[in-house]
């Protein structure tokens, strides 16, 4: 049985290269290579620090996070705060220009203090990546749509990873939050034709039923009754990033990023039990999965404001 893992690759450009063959390019890039029916997918954050959205997306598509640290500048400093707060399975590997006793100092207080430290080195990185999985899921299907085009002769391709349950050629999904419903023509993972892929593979997915320019990423495929869509978002307390500097309170006009959607938000809540957000379309969602408030303007320090574990309500 074939399995795959999607792996962000942060902190430093240039090394994702160099453990994949070059794939999909936009704001993210992304490197793929496969043996022995399993496939690593490496999603570089492209156009970070210039835009803060892809850091995030490249969190939000993987499994585990390979931080990379080869100096110590505010790019970094601003990656480091952001995986701090989001909570994936993180290995540092350190450059060759950067001393252990630096790292240990920007790490010192967070999450990433005790992760797994390793030197840059290719070949054991390699091995290391053969040996990670993605975490099986129970439920049913969810495929997060992160890029999508037309193509002669074969119709609307939407590409994402499968991160729950067993997609199908033939399948009838909702597109997420809108209320089509799209048929799966036809499922390719790493360009060779299948009839159905788990949950950890990257799918090229043929649909029926929607054009390309009415995708988007952030959209989701699942099932009818299986998620919920709303432009409000309500969860629990706010989890701050340390570093934040902003002036945050109720009424701020912030970014609110689920999945791998992003919208503008306005905060309607903010208490010790409790987070309230509005943004201006809706997004897409199932109880206790992560939110993450953006502020795109503050002019010094992390842009990430913090995260929460959204609530269903009634």
């Amino acid at each position: 049985m074939s399995t795959g893992v999607t792996v962000a690759v942060v902190g430093a450009p240039n090394v994702a290269k160099e453990l994949g063959k070059k794939g999909t390019v936009s704001d993210l890039t992304l490197f793929n290579t496969a043996r022995d029916d399993h496939a690593v997918t490496l999603v570089e954050p492209t156009q970070f620090p210039e835009k803060f959205p892809p850091l995030l997306a490249a969190l939000a598509m993987a499994d585990r996070c390979l931080l990379v640290i080869s100096e110590l500048n505010r790019p970094v400093a601003e990656t480091i705060a952001t995986v701090d707060v989001v909570d994936l399975p993180t290995t540092v590997v350190l450059g060759p220009g950067v001393g252990d006793a630096e790292v240990v100092r920007a790490l010192k207080g967070s999450r990433l203090e005790n992760a797994e430290r390793l030197p840059l080195d290719f070949p054991h990185l390699r091995e290391l990546l053969d040996g990670w999985t993605a975490s099986g899921a129970d439920g049913p299907v969810r495929v997060p749509i992160d890029h999508a085009f037309p193509v002669k002769g074969v119709g609307t391709v939407a590409l994402g990873v499968v991160r729950r349950g067993i997609l199908r050629a033939h399948d009838t999904l909702r597109l997420w939050p809108t209320e089509k419903s799209v048929e799966v023509r036809s499922i390719q993972v790493h360009d060779i034709d299948r009839k159905e892929a788990g949950t950890g593979e990257r799918v090229g997915v043929a649909l029926r039923g929607v054009e390309a320019d009415e995708l988007s990423r952030g959209q989701v495929l699942a099932p009818e009754g299986s998620l919920r869509a709303s432009p409000t978002v309500t969860g629990g307390p706010l989890t701050r990033c340390r570093y934040y500097r902003g002036d945050l309170r109720v009424g701020a006009q912030l970014q609110l990023a689920v999945g791998l959607a992003t919208a503008p938000a306005s905060l309607d809540e903010l208490g010790p039990n409790a987070t309230g957000v509005s943004a201006d379309r809706p997004v897409v969602y199932e109880a206790a999965d992560p939110a993450y408030l953006l502020d795109l303007s503050v002019p010094a320090g992390p842009r990430i404001v913090g995260r929460f574990a959204i609530a269903v309500r009634g």
